[in-house]
């Protein structure tokens, strides 16, 4: 505990009687206000500004029909991981994918905690059927 202030548990808000989720400041409402009514002659004159050649309101344009991918479906062929051993088949295909452009580097990244993950829970696996194998023999 804290010698400045009192600590509060985990998930417990400090300020039970505080805003509530979604609650929206007065900017918001306000600016929601004006705009009431408005939305489809302003949508209507940010699309003729955008057809006339403004590079604001085509930018607008387009990041509102056709948004940036934050992310994309990979198309990778990963060897099977069944056990430990296969893993430096799967990590060579991943280099070697990375390094003929087939992935970037990031997606490459993300594969590889994917990897970790299902190597992880194997490990798991096989220490528990270890365990089970000795204390069954041991009885």
């Amino acid at each position: 505990m804290s010698t400045r202030g009192k600590a509060f548990e985990k998930g417990q808000s400090g300020n039970p009687a505080g805003k509530p989720r979604g609650a929206r400041n007065r900017m918001t409402i306000a600016l929601e206000a004006l705009l009431d009514g408005e939305a489809e002659t302003i949508t209507r004159k940010a699309i003729d500004l955008a057809i006339d050649g403004d590079p604001q309101a085509l930018r607008m344009c387009l990041d509102r029909l056709m948004p940036v991918r934050r992310d994309r479906p990979v198309l990778f062929e990963l060897p099977p991981i069944e056990t430990t051993a296969d893993l430096p088949k799967a990590t060579g295909a991943l280099l070697e994918a990375v390094a003929s452009g087939e992935l970037t580097p990031s997606e490459a990244a993300d594969i590889s905690k994917s990897i970790d993950a299902h190597v992880k829970a194997i490990e798991a696996t096989d220490l528990h059927e270890r365990l089970s194998r000795l204390e069954a023999a041991a009885s």
